[in-house]
């Protein structure tokens, strides 16, 4: 709804007070239509490379209106959604393909490659499902990788199944942890992407759920300035365990690369209603912790996930 011409001059040129006003057209939409569909594809991905972060930071204040619609909507179940990506020539250079390499990949990761894609995602969902029900039970998760070691506190919080019914490609479980219940340090092995700008080795540290300290080998003046976009944006509003090990290779496509199989995510900023969280912000921004190589996730304690991947005895032991 809105080119990235515009959107360039916009960041560049717009006054504080401009920045801040939000978005008539998306907060109109997101209070009245009943479904939102949505096919992403960039013509050019770096178009806002050069932009203030300051000028992004304040963008992205002025987007609280309409994402918190969007967020309590979405929560409630008044607001149908999903989202796919056409594949252009620009998001195909971005993964480093071709175009027809690209089109591949999109088309596979959505599994429209298989017989019957929707008894696949079925499938899918049904394996899916046995680890909610398993992660639904416990208190705490303790996540260790490279650099990083922290626990996460999801008590009384309720994963979701992501099966291909609204994100598309999907392939993630989620939730929304305890606010103030996130102890540790973490290092995310892939760049974090935010508008078109990639922060490389961001390391965060965090004492009762707020990020006390930031750093990134790489944008690190960008890191900071989004995590003072406003009052819940360095609390942290969702952690989730990518599912789809179709997916293999990093893009710089969140929509495909949070569902990497063998990958955890955790974003910073607003939370899910449906999962029982409460932080609120206007920032919602996804990052990337690579557990394939000696990664492991206890939850109560009990060894559940090992070097990218769930272990299936903790199911059979539940009978679940």
């Amino acid at each position: 709804m809105e080119s990235e011409e515009v959107s360039e001059v916009k960041l560049k040129y717009a006054s504080e007070e401009q920045l801040k006003q939000g978005n008539l057209i998306y907060e109109t939409l997101l209070e009245n239509a009943d479904v939102w569909l949505t096919a992403w594809g960039g013509r050019n991905t770096r178009s806002l490379s050069k932009v203030d972060p300051k000028k992004i930071k304040l963008s992205q204040q002025g987007s609280s209106k309409w994402r918190s619609i969007y967020s309590q909507r979405c929560g409630d179940g008044t607001l149908r959604w999903c989202g796919t990506q056409y594949p252009t020539y620009s998001d195909a250079q971005e993964a480093c393909m071709s175009i027809s390499e690209y089109e591949d990949f999109v088309y596979e990761a959505g599994l429209l490659d298989k017989e019957d894609p929707i008894k696949e995602w079925q499938k899918i969902s049904k394996e899916q499902e046995r680890w909610v029900k398993y992660l639904n039970t416990k208190s705490d998760l303790h996540i260790i990788s490279e650099d990083t070691d922290i626990r996460v506190g999801i008590k009384g919080r309720k994963w979701i199944n992501c099966d291909g019914k609204e994100n598309f490609p999907d392939g993630e479980i989620f939730t929304s942890p305890i606010e103030n219940d996130i102890n540790g340090y973490i290092k995310f092995s892939f760049p974090g992407i935010f508008m078109g700008k990639q922060i490389e080795g961001i390391k965060l540290e965090v004492k009762d759920g707020k990020i006390i300290k930031a750093s990134a080998e790489k944008g690190e003046e960008l890191l900071k300035e989004l995590l003072e976009t406003d009052k819940g944006s360095k609390f942290f509003g969702e952690v989730a365990i990518g599912t789809n090990y179709g997916i293999k290779d990093f893009t710089s496509n969140m929509l495909f690369d949070v569902k990497i199989g063998g990958t955890i995510h955790m974003a910073t900023g607003d939370s899910m209603p449906e999962a029982g969280g409460k932080n609120k912000s206007s920032l919602h921004w996804d990052m990337l912790c690579d557990m394939r190589s000696n990664g492991t996730i206890y939850a109560d304690g009990e060894l559940f996930y090992e070097n990218g991947k769930f272990l299936d005895e903790i199911l059979e032991k539940y009978n679940l």
